[in-house]
């Protein structure tokens, strides 16, 4: 039961996290357009990082649980 509350958080910890930085990739574009293509590969690259946190938080949680 406490392994699905931590995956939980750590997926809800992700889904804002990547929500953010979408979202203010999206407002440096807006603002800088010709720094398009540099936004976007930090971008990827900053969601990606937030990804492996989330993923080593789950397998954490399922391996403490048992």
């Amino acid at each position: 039961m406490y392994a699905a509350i931590g995956a939980g958080l750590a997926v809800i910890g992700a889904g804002i996290g990547i929500g953010q930085i979408g979202g203010k990739a999206m407002e440096g574009i807006a603002r800088q357009p010709e720094a398009a293509g540099d936004i976007r590969t930090n971008m990827i690259v900053a969601a990606a990082l937030v990804e492996g946190a989330a993923l080593f938080a789950i397998v954490v949680a399922l391996i403490t649980a048992g």
